[in-house]
């Protein structure tokens, strides 16, 4: 990416966490930040939006240093051009959404006449020009979510930060305002950071994914390539795979003692190997014919997915299976049976762990 709107390495010291991680953005692209709790997605959002200092590193926005700590750089949150939506809106509950909406663009220099009718050219854009009077505590979650993204968007911002966005809205809600968020932000001409754990809202709403975990980048791609090709097991879970590292020789990946795997793929050296929870068939003793890929396990969980059963096995390997009720009520399966696990290698992905 040559010359990207933003262009940051966030280093950030708290206590015995440490962040260092590097983001570019370019106009008009949306990267989604996930990771799991504590990876430090909320770290880097405060050091975007000026609400943490810079340890080192620095952050660029359009070609101009907002935090270099080396050069002794830094510019306040309010003279920044962010704009943020946060997980909880946190719209002032004592004005209207028209004066949400317009709060930004008058702390921006515009007069009242100017900030009240951007405020409601951008509550009409979101479909709340009706609701312009009321106060949050008279919206639904999705009308106060899109309120909070009109807020963010009035100052024009170079860089849009959204905290989770859908995060405090029910499932039906969450469905609709994805949809509109989507909209909103393909309009949007700055660059645009999503933060979030839901690997949905990534792969609908963002370009690119950038995945970190206790403070640094494990993996990063567009979202065919990120969930086609796993590198930790965080990672595999988010996209539902079962991820395993081994060496590997030809189309044999040694992934465990006394476990070898036969492949689809041809390699050699570290390799991971993938394969869906649906591509594992668990059976009450060792399977007939010799299949390739077989080893005993013991369930350590059942619980329900979607219309299936998700079963998790220890053994050689941790793995998840995917069987239907009416095969685990044949199986009788409980926390501490032994079964046989096999995977045909046509069902597994093996690449390069390099």
């Amino acid at each position: 990416m040559s010359a990207p709107l933003l262009d940051a390495h966030l280093v950030v010291d708290r206590g015995g966490f440490r962040l260092d991680v590097a983001l570019r953005v370019a106009a008009g692209e949306v990267v989604a930040l996930l990771g799991p709790n504590g990876a430090g997605k909320t770290t880097a959002l405060r050091g975007l939006a000026g609400l943490l200092p810079l340890t080192a590193g620095h952050l660029t926005l359009g070609g101009v240093d907002l935090d270099r700590p080396q050069r002794r750089a830094w510019t306040p949150t309010e003279r920044r051009s962010i704009g943020v939506v946060f997980q909880d809106y946190l719209l002032f509950p004592h004005l209207s959404a028209a004066e949400n909406v317009a709060f930004g663009p008058r702390r921006h220099g515009a007069d009242r006449r100017t900030a009240r009718a951007t405020a409601h050219d951008w509550l009409s854009r979101v479909g709340l020009a009706e609701h312009a009077h009321r106060r949050p505590r008279q919206l639904s979650g999705g009308q106060a979510q899109r309120v909070a993204l009109a807020r963010a968007l009035a100052v024009e911002p170079a860089l849009l930060l959204l905290d989770e966005p859908l995060a405090a809205l029910d499932a039906r809600t969450r469905l609709d305002t994805r949809a509109e968020l989507h909209r909103h932000l393909t309009a949007h001409p700055g660059a645009t950071l999503l933060v979030t754990h839901d690997p949905l809202d990534a792969l609908v709403l963002a370009d690119r994914l950038v995945v970190v975990e206790e403070g640094r980048v494990v993996q990063e791609g567009d979202a065919a390539t990120v969930t086609a090709r796993p590198r930790t097991d965080y990672v595999a879970r988010l996209v539902g795979l079962n991820l395993h590292r081994g060496h590997a020789d030809g189309q044999r990946v040694r992934v465990a003692d006394g476990l070898t795997l036969t492949v689809a793929d041809r390699l050699d050296g570290e390799a991971f190997v993938a394969f869906r929870p649906s591509a594992v068939a668990l059976h009450p003793s060792r399977p007939e014919g010799s299949p390739r890929n077989t080893w005993p396990a013991t369930v350590a969980g059942v619980q329900r997915h979607g219309d299936n059963l998700r079963v998790r096995l220890d053994g050689p390997i941790g793995v998840s299976a995917d069987v239907t009720p009416a095969a685990a009520a044949q199986l009788r399966l409980a926390p501490g049976q032994p079964v046989w696990a096999a995977v045909k290698a046509a069902e597994t992905h093996a690449y390069p762990a390099g």
